[in-house]
């Protein structure tokens, strides 16, 4: 986790995000970086917005919001002691990425050059655009998403809960989230009795696979209940007093997900804590 993506755009939760991320950098003295996120506008929108205006002035108001989410940015990391990438050496630092091109897209491709991309999480007021940045990144960069609770954690990758629930999307989780697994100084494996798996290997083999690198994970099992899966996850890691979740994304289908509910997306649009995603 040395390398760490943040798309940075005008939302209420990006704090909780960048603050996320810094911790995440001071855990594994990495490099964070900033790039402006930006919609794709087809051309008869633009031709829509840009009704009364000149198209010299639209491309100056859209420049103007760039540079102030680089402000923004740089703001924040120079408020938290991140200096810029190069200042010193085996400490966090910092970069931005000015020539990202207009389309959310982006951050599918360019995450491939990441180990994590860190995101807010979905909430009440989150748009299509969010959404579809978390989907790009879970779905297209090959590498694991790391969603923010709305209000960020004093620390991160401390006290770490896996979500094992047989499926080749929590092993992917899982192998992800090594190195901070190796970092924390307790790890659980949780069973949820009843709730959402697929058919693997027990958590038994995942508590074994751990104590092989070197880490004395503790099995949980709580019981299902009247709740959902993603509930009975959230309500578990919140009563050990977890400060990070490695969970498996969409190990049922996606669009199932979004029309029944599931796991997944209530942990997306729920949880209190950082989540560690990947599909």
């Amino acid at each position: 986790m040395k390398t760490i993506l943040v798309p940075t755009q005008h939302i209420a939760t990006m704090k909780s995000a960048l603050e996320t991320a810094v911790l995440l950098a001071r855990r594994t003295s990495g490099y964070i970086e900033g790039f402006p996120l930006r919609i794709a506008i087809p051309p008869y929108v633009v031709a829509e917005l840009t009704a009364g205006l000149t198209m010299d002035a639209y491309d100056a108001q859209r420049d103007e919001e760039t540079a102030e989410l680089r402000r923004l940015f740089e703001t924040f990391m120079q408020e938290h002691d991140v200096p810029p990438s190069g200042a010193t050496a085996n400490r966090p630092c910092f970069g931005w990425l000015a020539a990202s091109p207009e389309d959310e897209g982006f951050i599918g491709s360019h995450g491939r050059a990441f180990d994590i991309t860190v995101i807010s999480r979905l909430d009440a007021d989150s748009t299509g655009l969010h959404r579809r940045v978390i989907e790009s990144a879970l779905f297209e960069s090959g590498r694991p998403v790391l969603l923010a609770p709305p209000t960020a954690p004093r620390q991160i990758a401390g006290n770490v809960m896996v979500h094992w629930n047989g499926s080749t999307e929590q092993a992917r989780a899982n192998a992800f989230a090594m190195p901070l697994l190796k970092l924390a100084e307790r790890v659980t494996v949780l069973t949820v009795i009843g709730g959402q798996e697929v058919p693997g290997p027990s958590a038994d083999y995942i508590l074994r696979q751990l104590q092989h690198h070197g880490i004395a994970a503790k099995p949980v099992r709580v019981k299902l209940g009247d709740r959902e899966t993603g509930e009975a996850v959230l309500d578990a890691a919140r009563a050990e007093g977890c400060d990070l979740l490695v969970k498996g994304a969409f190990t049922r289908n996606r669009l199932r997900q979004m029309i029944f509910g599931g796991a997944t997306s209530h942990i997306m649009e729920h949880a209190d804590i950082p989540v560690l995603m990947a599909h």
